[in-house]
């Protein structure tokens, strides 16, 4: 009569060996993709913080308004953004990027929870550069009217109007700052993006 003894040979499992980089049993797990879990974080507080700025920058705009205290009721002089028609694209294209903006959150919460995702993020730099194009464009076009409404041009006869409007061109100037600020947030969000995707 024999005893055998069986002897369990010594395996590794999947579980303890993961690309190449042996796990020691009860140790806590490593973190993997750290880094892009805090750029993805971080691209969603920006576009909250792009959605304040263009939105805010739209609205302060489009409720610019002014009419002089003096004159009759049947004569007065009355600023306001829809007189003119860069201001009148400026309200419209900041509009459309702050929606878009909205719209792009939920990609963003995508980046965050799936952190090797490719597409959202080759989705959201390409439209993030057409909007920052948008955006950029309506803030230099609105830049150009602030600054002749504050200094004029003598060489072709454009009066300042800032010394007699000046509530709506302290509204205009705070929404063309604003609108300025989302472009910054935009460049940034494309870098970001950018970098994410490299790695």
């Amino acid at each position: 009569m024999s005893t055998t003894i069986d002897v369990p040979a010594e395996t590794t499992s999947k579980n303890n060996i993961d690309n190449g980089i042996r796990k020691v049993p009860g140790a806590p797990p490593r973190p993997e993709g750290g880094w892009k879990k805090g750029l993805a974080i971080i691209d969603f507080v920006l576009r909250l913080g792009a959605i304040a700025s263009a939105l805010g920058a739209a609205a302060t705009m489009a409720t610019s308004d002014e009419t002089l205290p003096f004159f009759t009721q049947f004569f007065q002089f009355e600023a306001s953004y829809d007189s003119f028609s860069t201001f009148q694209y400026f309200v419209i294209a900041m509009a459309f990027v702050g929606g878009y903006l909205v719209l792009s959150l939920p990609f963003s919460i995508v980046t965050i929870i799936r952190l090797h995702a490719a597409g959202p993020r080759l989705f959201l730099i390409i439209l993030d550069t057409v909007f920052l194009t948008i955006a950029t464009s309506s803030a230099a076009a609105a830049t150009a009217i602030v600054y002749l409404a504050h200094n004029g041009n003598q060489d072709s006869n454009w009066l300042a109007i800032c010394n007699q409007f000046g509530d709506f061109c302290q509204a205009i100037s705070g929404a063309v700052v604003a609108s300025f600020v989302a472009v910054v947030l935009f460049v940034l969000l494309i870098v970001m993006c950018a970098v994410a995707l490299r790695n």
